[in-house]
């Protein structure tokens, strides 16, 4: 069984994403707890959560997710802007553990004008801070791999590694993968062989256990483009090779995944579902399949 979901609105309150979800005919949801674009946010209320609670419930939404604010940069230089990533990130945690979301996902951060080791220095101790900070919470964060533009780290799953070696309670720390920024930074995935290699390489590197939540996204741009811009699955540089061996590999069925894809309508039909009916129609076709239960993760 696969959980499909995507990024939807809160506007209006945090139940209506849910809502959203279960009109589009989703299994999950993926919501930002605050304006992504604004370090402040407006406290929650106990109604905010109450109903958010409530409507998870009542439409039978599994797996809510949380995604950080773009403006947390935990490997800045400048210490000033570490130091409010750092606040920040505290904050996305505590409103995602009141809201009942395991998990919130972020961007490991750019070293702009400092170094790719003083960058992931700088991650590694905003991390250390951060999950000391909120040690009683339930909620704990997901490092999400990226397109690698500019100096935006995470790219490699070296990086990925490093930092998660590098924080003293890792076990409080997971990984989103997104598709587009794989494939974006050059790992291709299209063939049964390309496939196994990239899924070699994530459990060399971090380990398939530590995958709570993967972004379904094709990519506007090329192969090895380091650039990050989403489009609808199948109709981008991905293809449906990818998607196919991802959802007939079974070490992953269990993992819920996220679209990021722009909402629009075409010919009256929400992309959302038309984008769902897509994946769903490649579950059991030829892919990489018939893994060892023990080989899969959260099992």
């Amino acid at each position: 069984m696969h959980f499909f979901g995507s990024h939807l609105s809160i506007a209006g309150g945090y139940f209506r994403a849910v809502n959203e979800a279960r009109r589009l005919g989703l299994d999950c949801v993926q919501i930002f707890t605050k304006n992504n674009n604004q370090w402040n946010a407006k406290p929650l209320s106990d109604d905010d959560i109450s109903r958010f609670a409530d409507s998870l419930e009542e439409n039978q939404i599994r797996h809510p997710l949380s995604h950080a604010s773009y403006l947390i940069n935990l490997a800045s230089p400048a210490e000033d802007l570490r130091r409010k990533s750092i606040e920040s990130m505290i904050v996305e945690l505590e409103r995602a553990d009141a809201l009942g979301i395991p998990y919130v996902v972020f961007h490991p951060g750019a070293f702009t004008t400092s170094s790719e080791s003083e960058g992931i220095d700088n991650i590694v101790r905003s991390l250390d801070e951060i999950l000391g900070q909120t040690d009683g919470l339930e909620a704990y964060p997901l490092l999400e791999n990226t397109a690698g533009q500019g100096s935006n780290l995470g790219w490699r799953f070296e990086h990925l590694k490093q930092i998660i070696d590098g924080v003293a309670a890792n076990e409080r720390l997971g990984v989103c993968i997104d598709t587009c920024h794989a494939f974006a930074a050059g790992y291709p995935m299209a063939t049964k062989e390309e496939w196994k290699t990239f899924v070699d390489e994530m459990d060399r590197q971090f380990g398939l256990k530590r995958i709570k939540a993967i972004h379904l996204n094709d990519s506007k741009q090329p192969f090895a483009s380091r650039k990050d811009r989403h489009e609808h699955i199948g109709e981008g540089k991905l293809g449906l090779e990818p998607f196919r061996n991802l959802l007939n590999d079974n070490r992953f069925s269990k993992i819920p995944m996220y679209l990021e894809t722009e909402k629009i309508e075409r010919q009256g039909e929400d992309m959302d579902v038309v984008n769902v009916r897509t994946l769903k129609s490649l579950v059991g076709e030829i892919g990489v399949r018939n893994y060892e239960s023990s080989d899969v993760p959260n099992s």
